[in-house]
């Protein structure tokens, strides 16, 4: 059962789509920030602003996405998604050949991927138990999660290389191709996708409502709702902050922070192969906690790390490999939310938990930027890590901390309650 998927033509087509497009990504995630730090000389609070730039346009039209996944068939949105995202990031390598790379272009096209994203997540998250069965969602989680891992460690050791070899901008180029990648992948599953149900005069503020009331109203949803909130204003203060941080205040070369990244990207493969036995041997919430506590713990060694580079970047290894914790985390919490959320809502659900995710973060790096401002990067890093290890104790002090397994779905018709399965 194990290796089901892997012989599921349909899955491995999004499989390797979602592969090529995260190793493109790796590039941007990287490239963005040393484009504006090392070519146009971005401040801390500018940084920060690059980071938090993209919360309006999440809580502008993340739960909208999430309306129109339950409306229309999600494939098509996914295909549309990934274009969209490669003619975005297509006008950065532009825009640095022509001399006329600011910015604010590069606020733009923060504000604009992050909206595309939010579609494309929304959208693939809640196509997933339509693409494979309800006993296979954490394989196929786990799958998805070990193709970013994968890119976690392919994609730094690359990004390296082209930014030095055709500098920042132009390496964002292979993101946008990356996402052309994807898209054609997406375009050759088969598999029939069902019908959205058909509602007569539908009104999204209703539909957008219905939503959040089941994610606020059943327990488990709602933890989750609130610790996303809580870990990710944090989690943002590092966001903005760990490259200006590691860069400028520790002196470690692009190439250096790459190979440093890239331990975490090798502890986040042995995490996606590790996360669906985890949560079988120990429980489902006891995995989840834990996971949130080491890395929680991890994000205080960065702002300790002091001395010459090399030593640095020792300390800030030893935090990446930590991030073994974060696809166990986000896999399982994933699939509980599948598991739990009827699929008819599960597309508003996801926008409820990309609305707090996507946008929080945003402010916590624009919080985090004007925190560095004031008392210093470094102390500012300290703080949004002291900030997500306390965020672990809302799984602690939940129902979460009971759950041993995947509960059953709640009911189609449900608007909040605790199923009867994780009652006990």
């Amino acid at each position: 059962m194990r290796r089901g998927l892997w012989r599921d033509p349909d899955f491995l087509k999004l499989w390797i789509g979602q592969a090529v497009s995260q190793v493109g990504s790796w590039i941007t995630l990287v490239g963005l920030p040393l484009t504006a730090v090392k070519i146009l000389g971005a401040s801390a609070l500018q940084m920060g602003i690059l980071s938090g730039v993209s919360a309006a346009a999440v809580l502008l039209f993340g739960l909208f996405a999430g309306a129109w996944a339950d409306r229309l068939r999600r494939r098509p949105i996914l295909i549309l998604a990934d274009l969209g995202r490669a003619g975005v990031l297509g006008t950065v390598p532009l825009a640095f050949i022509l001399h006329r790379l600011t910015l604010g272009h590069l606020y733009l096209v923060a504000a604009a991927s992050a909206i595309l994203t939010v579609f494309f997540d929304v959208s693939y998250q809640a196509y997933l138990p339509s693409l494979v069965d309800r006993e296979n969602l954490i394989e196929g989680n786990s799958k998805l999660a070990l193709s970013e891992s994968m890119a976690g460690v392919v994609g730094p050791g690359l990004t390296a290389i082209m930014v030095q070899a055709v500098t920042a901008p132009i390496a964002i180029l292979f993101d946008a191709v990356s996402f052309l990648g994807s898209a054609f992948s997406v375009g050759l599953i088969r598999k029939p996708e069902p019908r959205p149900e058909r509602r007569a005069a539908p009104h999204i503020g209703r539909e957008i409502l219905e939503g959040l009331q089941v994610s606020w109203r059943e327990p488990v949803l709602r933890t989750l709702v609130l610790r996303t909130a809580t870990s990710s204003l944090f989690l943002g203060f590092g966001g903005s902050l760990y490259f200006l941080f590691a860069i400028r205040e520790l002196g470690l070369s692009a190439a250096l922070l790459s190979a440093v990244i890239a331990v975490g990207g090798a502890a986040g493969l042995f995490g996606t192969l590790v996360a669906e036995r985890l949560a079988h041997r120990y429980g489902l919430g006891p995995t989840l906690i834990g996971a949130a506590a080491l890395i929680g713990i991890a994000s205080l060694l960065p702002p300790l790390a002091r001395g010459p580079a090399p030593v640095c970047a020792a300390i800030l290894s030893v935090a990446q490999l930590c991030d073994v914790a974060w696809p166990v985390y986000s896999v399982n919490e994933l699939s509980l939310r599948q598991a739990i959320a009827p699929g008819r809502l599960l597309g508003r659900v996801n926008a409820a938990m990309h609305l707090v995710f996507r946008g929080v973060l945003p402010v916590g790096a624009l919080v985090g930027g004007l925190l560095a401002e004031s008392i210093g990067v470094r102390q500012a890093l300290l703080v949004g890590a002291s900030g997500f290890l306390l965020s672990t104790l809302l799984l602690v002090f939940s129902p979460v901390r009971r759950l041993r397994a995947l509960p059953l779905r709640l009911s189609e018709n449900s608007t909040g309650g605790l199923p009867s399965s994780m009652r006990t």
